[in-house]
């Protein structure tokens, strides 16, 4: 990796452009495979990067460790979860800007250099985003959101989401009809590809510790906006994002998110609102499993059998999610 420095050839008369973080947890290959796609296409940009491993069992760890040298490597003997991870080595990273990159990605065409530049054309940002796509080149939208709200907690619950997905007003949380395609400022940059300005990082503290993973960057950038960043995103840095390798069972990984999503309203919504959120999450699995169970029932479709049976699953682990991650609190990274 030509521009990214060990600890040793470090130059201690400047600091670097940018620091790369990756949290691994059990995704050995595909972090080979995104260690190998920075080393390749990440050519104009002076960086590091490191890579906390979060006791991950598949021996990744000693992969990256053999494979890339230069890579700084921090592996833990427990998982401290996604956002305390980035804390820890936000806290050891020497670049004047922070990018956040998931392992189950693949920078394509000098992403993180485009990503770069624009950040350098538009500094008042101070928090930015590209474009992500699945493997086969189709779109991936979740490279960002807008903010949560009623209107589109009640959309989520009541199905709109599903039935209008490109309609704006419908799945608004997701920006939908907007392809990514054009330069725009977000509510929200999604973790798996956030560059954000070192300075701002640390006024916020990084993420917040409380959430384990899912919900944090939304946490981070609601409160970067309320100290004057206007996130946004470009399509001129692009890259690839699989999306969920590090949970290979589907309804764990949706008991994080309602979990994530649940802390956000409760650490960002008001009485009454709060309440009315909490309860529009509970709709959304019983409406899901009643939807397909019946559907399934009257078409004898056995996909649609699938469905009602994983969203009867997260309805029963309710009590997982529903208060979020309050009950847990745990201390800073």
């Amino acid at each position: 990796m030509s521009n990214a420095y060990r600890d040793d050839e470090r130059p201690g008369d400047r600091q670097l452009e940018l620091s790369i973080i990756i949290v691994s947890y059990n995704t050995r290959d595909l972090t080979l495979d995104c260690l190998a796609s920075i080393a390749l296409e990440t050519t104009r940009t002076k960086h590091e990067v490191i890579v906390v491993d979060n006791n991950s069992s598949d021996q990744s760890a000693a992969a990256i460790a053999c494979q890339f040298p230069e890579v700084r490597l921090i592996a833990l003997d427990t998982n401290i979860g996604f956002a305390r991870a980035n804390n820890l080595a936000a806290k050891q990273a020497q670049g004047r800007r922070l990018l956040l990159l998931n392992p189950d990605t693949i920078v394509l065409d000098c992403a993180i250099d485009r990503l770069l530049e624009f950040a350098d054309a538009n500094p008042s940002f101070q928090l930015w985003g590209g474009r992500t796509v699945f493997a086969d080149g189709s779109l991936n939208r979740t490279s960002c959101f807008r903010r949560i709200s009623l209107w589109n907690l009640l959309c989520f619950a009541l199905g709109l989401t599903y039935f209008g997905r490109r309609n704006p007003i419908f799945n608004s949380e997701a920006y939908g009809g907007w392809d990514r395609d054009t330069a725009r400022h977000v509510d929200i940059v999604t973790g798996c590809f956030l560059l954000i300005d070192r300075l701002l990082w640390e006024r916020l503290g990084g993420f917040d510790p409380a959430f384990f993973m899912y919900g944090e960057e939304a946490d981070l950038c609601h409160r970067a906006r309320s100290l004057g960043a206007r996130p946004a995103v470009t399509p001129e840095a692009t890259i690839v994002h699989y999306g969920g390798a590090s949970d290979v069972v589907p309804v764990d990984k949706r008991v994080k998110v309602f979990k994530g999503r649940i802390t956000l309203i409760n650490r960002h919504f008001g009485w009454p609102a709060r309440v009315i959120g909490q309860a529009l999450h509970l709709i959304v699995p019983l409406t899901r499993w009643c939807g397909y169970g019946m559907a399934a029932a009257l078409a004898r479709n056995a996909e649609w059998q699938k469905n009602a049976a994983y969203w009867e699953a997260v309805w029963r682990r309710r009590r997982e999610w529903i208060g979020g991650y309050e009950a847990k609190r745990v201390e800073p990274a």
